[in-house]
């Protein structure tokens, strides 16, 4: 996922006509470095078109650390985190008509009012109502209960027998892989592809280009399990950049033209800037990673070469689609989960996933018990 810069405010308690709604559990951000697991109050219902939101299974996103290294400044200290899951209604506002109780749901990491200018758009991203605000600018997922605004237009039903796991990479990094990256980039049959970084983000572009067959896959990355992965997952070619100079070895695998669809899936300074050494003539590079710092664009080399550069912040228009696919079993989505924690082993499930070549980790889910 990338980041959209909104007005907002972390979500605060709200006024419940039913008294105090209780308590619950959930990981609480309170600046660089510092997050806690610890009580707070239940979400209520505090307009007619949202949704409460018993959490059954949710996970961490690489967008949660690059909150936790302090690079998403909007979110405040006192937020819960979290963007993504499954869960199960256990209340709706009076003007939410395509959900109930006990309805089950995949939440999507996008809210959307389904109204503005930009929803009309199909830019759900940019919802002047919403957008990413999950684990941004409200409380998010990783909690015992999350309140969805816009509720209608915000969750998804789940088919009975559907597993639910696999749905969790629904939220977020398989529609931001598919939209941000294969879409953006402009995949075509025949086409070389290079994506740099082969974390989930990676890895879930690297799934959904499949959808077009392109000729050439070639994966970038400095951890050789997760080359190891991306070549079982599809990839053609793999490349460790921390010992092979990777862009002799992508002018060798594309005859020196380079490569049409250059995906960045990282989000630091040198991957962005590799990715304009890798891009061919009249390619395309497209920007997936969060980015905290500055990056160089070298139109000194690139004002002739007829590229084109493109970001965006997932817009989930393709979750429906991607849906469908997982539930056909076209598209195995459970493959990018390598660890299982309690929800209440939060704070050890994101050393894991903070530790990823380590601990040979990629998606983890949580399981609120």
């Amino acid at each position: 996922m990338s980041v959209i810069t909104k007005p907002g405010k972390s979500e605060k308690p709200m006024l419940s006509s039913v008294g105090n709604p209780g308590t619950m559990n959930a990981l609480v951000y309170y600046g660089p470095g510092k997050k806690f697991w610890k009580e707070k109050p239940i979400p209520v219902i505090g307009e007619p078109t949202d949704a409460l939101v018993k959490i059954l299974k949710t996970t961490i996103c690489g967008t949660d650390l690059h909150i936790m290294k302090g690079d998403v400044p909007d979110v405040e200290p006192g937020t819960t985190i979290g963007h993504e899951g499954v869960g199960i209604i256990e209340e709706v506002g009076i003007g939410v008509s395509n959900f109930k109780k006990g309805d089950h749901v995949l939440i999507s990491c996008i809210t959307s009012c389904g109204k503005c200018d930009y929803c009309k758009k199909g830019m759900y991203s940019h919802c002047e109502n919403g957008g990413w605000i999950l684990g941004h600018l409200i409380d998010g997922t990783q909690a015992e209960y999350v309140r969805i605004p816009h509720a209608d237009n915000s969750l998804y039903h789940i088919p009975d027998g559907s597993d639910e796991e696999a749905l969790v990479m629904l939220s977020d990094i398989l529609p931001t892989g598919f939209e941000c990256g294969v879409l953006n980039g402009r995949v075509q049959p025949g086409s070389t592809v290079a994506i740099v970084g082969s974390g989930p983000i990676g890895l879930a572009a690297l799934l959904t280009a499949q959808f077009y067959s392109p000729a050439q896959i070639i994966m970038i990355d400095p951890d050789d399990n997760r080359l190891a992965v991306a070549k079982t997952f599809g990839a053609t070619e793999i490349i460790n950049n921390s010992i092979e100079n990777t862009v002799e070895r992508v002018n060798v695998l594309t005859g020196n033209k380079g490569a049409d669809a250059v995906i960045e899936a990282v989000g630091i300074p040198a991957t962005f800037e590799l990715c304009q050494s890798l891009v061919a003539p009249g390619g395309t590079i497209a920007n997936i990673g969060v980015h905290g710092k500055s990056a160089e664009l070298h139109l000194e080399r690139l004002w002739a070469h007829n590229i084109t550069i493109t970001t965006r912040l997932v817009d989930t228009v393709t979750t429906p689609m991607l849906l469908k696919t997982v539930q056909s079993k076209k598209l195995d989505a459970s493959q990018l989960i390598t660890h299982r924690f309690k929800l209440s082993d939060i704070i050890s499930a994101y050393d894991t996933f903070q530790n990823a070549a380590k601990e040979k980790a990629l998606k983890v889910i949580l399981t609120n018990e």
